[in-house]
C-alpha cells in the first residue's frame, strides 16, 4: 500500500511538473507576439526616422520628418497591436475565410464574392489622387515593414492566433485600406434587410393598414404608399420560414436593429458657459474583443491629429486636430435598393431588362475550405448589380419563382474615394472646409458632425442613389428590374446632401434619427435608425441654457428609457393598484410586487435595479402576444421591441389596437388583457432564469456586455481567456446605448454599443476626453489588451491632448524608426 502511494504521489507531482512546463512554454510562445514598445528598429521604405510615444494607455503619439512617414508608423502600430484585426478584414472581405476556417464560413465566403467588395476596391485604387495614394502607400508600407520584422526576428508569427491558423500572409497594399472602407459600408448596411421585412410583413398580414403599425415611420414622417407585393408577384406564400438563428461573429453584416448606429451633437459657443463650443461623438457597433477602434495621434505637417481609428484604415474617424474637431454618425440614407429579375423561361442565361432579354454577366470563383474540397461557384451581375441568391437575408421568402433577386447599392463602385475625405478632414482648420471634404465620401453613408471654437456644423456624407418619381415602391420594398423606371439613375449631386450650419438655436445633434423633412426622392431614407433617443437628447440639451464638457459627457453616459417612460403608464394603467392580496411566492404576489417596483421607477436602465430587467422582459413578451397570432412564423423575425409599434397599439392610432384581440379565439381579448398576460409570461421567463425573489434580480446579471473574440470566443478552451465581459446599464434606447441580442439563450445580454466615446471642448481642447471599450491591444496575454475596460464600464475617460510633453510624461516606451 504504501508502494502505491509513493507511486501515486510521483505520478501526480510529474503531471504537475509537465502541467506547469506546458503552461509557462505556451505563455513563452504565444507571447512572443506582444510587441516590445520600446524597441528601435531599422526598416526599409522609410524617408526620415519616426518616433512612436506610447502613452501611459498605449496610445501611440507618431512624430515624422513628413506625412508619408507619420502614416507609415501608423501602419506601423497598428499591425503591432492590431494584426490579426487587420488580417481578418481582408480575409472577409475577399472571401476567404474559409481556408482557415473550413465550412463554418463558406456561406460568408460565398456571398463576399458575390458582392465582389474586394475586387471593388482593387479597382478603385487607380480613382484615387496623388496624395491619398501617397498615404494609402505609406501606411501599406509600415504595415509591411512590421510584417517584414516579424518574419526575421522570429517575434510569434506577430498575433497568437496565428500559431493556430497559420497562414500565408500576403503583403498589405491600398487596395486592402479601400476594402476595410468597403467593410465598413458591410457592418452598417440595414435596408435590404428592411425592404426584405417589410415584403415578408405585407404578405403575411391580412389587413395591410396594420404594416404601418408593425413597420411604423418616424413620428410625422409623411406615409408613402406601398404596392401591393402580393399583386406584382403572385403566388408567393405567405407564411415562408426564413433564417431565425444568431449570425455566426465572423459574419459582417449582423442583422435587423444591430447595423450601425451612433450619438453626435455640438454646442455653439452661445450655448456654452465658456464661450467655445463643445462636441460629443460616440459611434456604436457590435461589441468584439478587441473593440473595432484604436486610439492614435497622428502629427501631420497642418499639425496633431488624435482621435478613434480603425485598424487597417489610415486615419483618424473620429477625433480632432489643433483647430476643429470630428464625429460621425450613420446618417441611415437608404443607398441599397433591391431590385426582383425576371429570368428568361427559354434561356436560363438572360434576364428581362427594359430593352428585352440580355445575358447574365458571369464568373466563376473558387472557393478554398479547408480539410475539405474546393467549392466552384457562378457569379452573376445584372444592369441593376450582383445577383444574391435566396438563401441570404431571406430573400427566398420573397422571390418569385422564375424570377432572382439583384442589389444596387453605392458600395458597389470602382470609384471609392471616401479615404479622401479622411484626409481632408485631418488637414482642415474650419468647419466650412471639413464639410466640404464630405464631397468624395461614398460609402457608407455619414453625418459628420464637426465643430470649432466658433462654430459648429453637420453634412451628411455619402452618394445618395438617384431614384425617379416614378419608382413604384420608392426603394422601400423590392421592385421588378426590368421596369426603367424602378432603376437607379446614378447619384444625385453632393449639395443634395442635408447640410445645417450655426443653427440659430446654438445645438445642433445626431442620433441616426429623421435628419430632414423633405419629400421623396431627396427625402434621404424612409427609414431611421432612432425615434427613441432623439427624445431624451432633445430633453437633455434643452433643460439647461449652457452646457460643458461634463454636461456633454453626463448626456453621452445617460441611462434613463424615454422609451419606458412612456410605454409603462400606458400598458400598465390597468393593472397599477389594482391587484388582490396573494400568498407570498405565488404567481399573482409576484405580478403585484412588479407592478409596484415600476410605478415607482423613473425608468433609469441601472444595471442595479431589478425594474429595467422586468420591463424589458415585459415589453418583449408583449410584444410577441400582439403579433403572434396574425404573423405566424414571421413573428421570430420581431423579437426586438419596436416601441412605436406598443405605443400605437395601447393609444389605438388608427385602428392599432386591433392587434390586441386574438383572431382565432371566439372571445375578444382587450389590451389590458394581453398586457397581464405578458406580464405573467415575462415573470415566470424571469424567476426560471434568476430565482424567484423579484427584488433581488438585477438588470447587470442579465445584460452583461460581451466582447467577444470573433473567432475564438466561442470555444470552451480560449473563450475564458480572450472574451471580456462587463456588467451594464443602459439599454436599447438610451443615450448610453447598450443594444440587447433579444434572441438566443439570453436575449438580454449586451452586445452593441459605444466602442468609442470622445468630448472636445475647444475652451480648452487639451482637456477633451476619449475612451474605447477594450483596450489597445488585440494580445489576450497583453496588460493592453482590456486596459480601458473598466474606465468605458465605470463611464470615464482619459486625456486627449496634443502636448508632446504630456504624451512623453509617463509613456510605457517609445519605437524609434529609422530608415534601412
Amino acid at each position: 500500500m504504501a508502494s502505491f502511494l509513493r507511486w501515486m504521489i510521483r505520478i501526480v507531482t510529474a503531471a504537475l511538473v509537465l502541467l506547469v512546463l506546458g503552461l509557462v512554454t505556451g505563455w513563452w510562445v504565444f507571447s512572443r507576439s506582444i510587441p516590445d514598445y520600446g524597441a528601435d528598429w531599422q526598416v526599409p521604405g522609410l524617408g526620415e526616422r519616426v518616433d512612436i510615444v506610447r502613452s501611459n494607455a498605449a496610445v501611440p503619439h507618431i512624430y515624422g520628418e513628413n506625412d508619408a512617414d507619420v502614416f507609415y508608423g501608423l501602419g506601423f502600430a497598428h499591425a503591432q497591436d492590431r494584426l490579426w484585426q487587420m488580417l481578418m478584414l481582408r480575409r472577409t472581405a475577399q472571401g476567404r475565410l474559409s481556408e482557415l476556417f473550413g465550412e463554418r464560413t463558406l456561406r460568408l465566403d460565398e456571398l463576399m464574392r458575390r458582392l465582389d467588395l474586394y475586387g471593388h476596391a482593387r479597382r478603385s485604387v487607380g480613382a484615387q489622387d496623388a496624395e491619398t495614394l501617397e498615404m494609402l502607400e505609406a501606411y501599406a508600407a509600415g504595415v509591411n515593414a512590421w510584417l517584414e520584422l516579424v518574419a526575421e526576428e522570429a517575434l510569434g508569427r506577430g498575433a497568437p492566433e496565428l500559431l493556430l491558423f497559420p497562414p500565408r500572409i500576403a503583403p498589405w497594399r491600398p487596395a486592402d485600406s479601400i476594402a476595410a472602407v468597403n467593410m465598413m459600408a458591410m457592418q452598417l448596411a440595414g435596408h435590404h434587410e428592411t425592404e426584405v421585412l417589410r415584403a415578408r410583413a405585407s404578405l403575411a398580414l391580412n389587413d395591410p393598414a396594420r404594416l404601418a403599425d408593425i413597420l411604423p415611420d418616424p413620428p410625422g414622417d409623411p406615409v408613402a404608399a406601398l404596392p401591393d407585393y402580393a399583386a406584382m408577384f403572385p403566388n408567393l406564400p405567405r407564411y415562408a420560414q426564413g433564417e431565425t438563428e444568431p449570425r455566426d461573429p465572423l459574419f459582417p453584416n449582423p442583422g435587423p436593429g444591430l447595423s450601425g448606429a451612433s450619438n453626435a451633437w455640438a454646442a455653439a459657443p452661445a450655448r456654452s458657459t465658456t464661450g467655445a463650443a463643445l462636441l460629443a461623438n460616440d459611434p456604436h457597433l457590435g461589441l468584439t474583443a478587441p473593440t473595432i477602434w484604436y486610439l492614435a495621434r497622428l502629427e501631420l505637417a497642418t499639425g496633431g491629429v488624435i482621435g478613434g481609428t480603425i485598424p487597417g484604415m489610415p486615419g483618424v474617424l473620429t477625433g480632432r486636430n489643433t483647430g476643429i474637431g470630428w464625429g460621425i454618425t450613420s446618417s441611415y440614407m437608404d443607398d441599397i435598393d433591391l431590385h426582383v429579375e425576371e429570368v428568361n423561361p427559354d434561356n436560363p442565361e438572360e434576364y428581362r431588362t427594359p430593352d428585352g432579354w440580355a445575358e447574365f454577366e458571369t464568373r466563376r470563383s473558387i472557393i478554398e475550405v479547408a480539410d475539405s474540397e474546393p467549392v466552384t461557384i457562378t457569379l452573376r451581375w445584372t444592369e441593376n448589380g450582383p445577383v444574391i441568391p435566396g438563401d441570404h437575408w431571406n430573400l427566398g421568402t420573397i422571390t418569385p419563382q422564375g424570377h432572382v433577386m439583384s442589389m444596387s447599392w453605392t458600395a458597389l463602385t470602382d470609384e471609392n474615394t471616401s479615404l479622401r475625405t479622411l484626409l481632408e478632414i485631418m488637414r482642415a482648420d474650419t468647419v466650412e472646409a471639413a464639410m466640404e471634404a464630405g464631397r468624395h465620401f461614398v460609402a457608407p453613408s455619414q453625418v459628420l458632425t464637426v465643430a470649432s471654437r466658433d462654430r459648429i456644423g453637420m453634412q451628411v456624407m455619402g452618394h445618395m442613389p438617384w431614384r425617379l418619381i416614378e419608382h413604384q415602391s420608392e426603394g422601400r420594398i423590392p421592385s421588378p428590374g426590368w421596369i426603367e423606371e424602378n432603376r437607379w439613375q446614378g447619384v444625385t449631386a453632393y449639395s443634395a446632401n442635408p447640410r445645417f450650419l450655426d443653427p440659430e438655436g446654438g445645438i445642433l445633434g445626431n442620433t441616426n434619427n429623421r435628419l430632414i423633412d423633405r419629400d421623396y426622392p431627396l427625402h434621404v431614407s424612409h427609414s431611421w435608425g432612432d425615434t427613441q433617443r432623439i427624445r431624451r437628447w432633445q430633453h437633455l440639451m434643452q433643460s439647461r441654457q449652457v452646457h460643458t464638457r461634463d454636461s456633454f459627457i453626463e448626456a453621452q453616459l445617460d441611462t434613463v428609457s424615454q422609451s419606458a417612460r412612456t410605454l409603462l403608464p400606458l400598458v400598465g394603467r390597468e393593472l397599477w393598484f389594482t391587484g388582490e392580496a396573494a400568498a407570498p411566492g405565488t404567481p399573482d404576489a409576484r405580478r403585484r410586487e412588479a407592478l409596484d417596483l415600476l410605478a415607482a421607477w423613473n425608468g433609469e436602465m441601472n444595471e442595479h435595479l431589478p425594474e429595467p430587467l422586468i420591463y424589458t422582459a415585459w415589453m418583449r413578451a408583449l410584444q410577441q402576444r400582439l403579433i403572434r397570432d396574425d404573423l405566424g412564423p414571421l413573428a421570430s423575425s420581431f423579437q426586438r421591441v419596436e416601441p412605436i409599434f406598443i405605443e400605437r397599439v395601447f393609444r389605438d392610432v388608427d385602428g392599432a389596437s386591433t392587434w390586441c384581440d386574438i383572431g382565432p379565439s371566439s372571445v375578444i381579448e382587450t389590451c389590458t388583457d394581453i398586457a397581464q398576460l405578458a406580464l405573467d409570461d415575462a415573470l415566470t421567463d424571469l424567476a426560471e432564469r434568476y430565482g424567484s425573489t423579484v427584488s433581488a434580480w438585477r438588470w447587470g446579471d442579465a445584460h452583461e456586455a460581451i466582447h467577444e473574440h470573433q473567432v475564438l470566443g466561442g470555444t470552451r478552451l480560449f473563450g475564458w481567456a480572450v472574451n471580456i465581459r462587463q456588467s451594464t446599464s443602459g439599454g436599447d434606447n438610451t443615450l448610453n446605448r447598450a443594444r440587447t441580442a433579444a434572441r438566443g439563450d439570453n436575449p438580454y445580454r449586451n452586445v452593441h454599443g459605444a466602442g468609442y466615446r470622445g468630448v472636445y471642448d475647444f475652451a480648452d481642447p487639451d482637456s477633451s476626453v476619449f475612451v474605447t471599450a477594450t483596450g489597445q491591444s488585440g494580445h489576450p496575454l497583453s496588460r493592453y489588451y482590456d486596459n480601458l475596460g473598466a474606465l468605458w464600464r465605470r463611464g470615464e475617460y482619459i486625456p486627449m491632448s496634443l502636448d508632446p510633453d504630456l504624451a512623453a510624461a509617463g509613456n510605457i516606451g517609445v519605437t524609434i524608426l529609422t530608415p534601412r
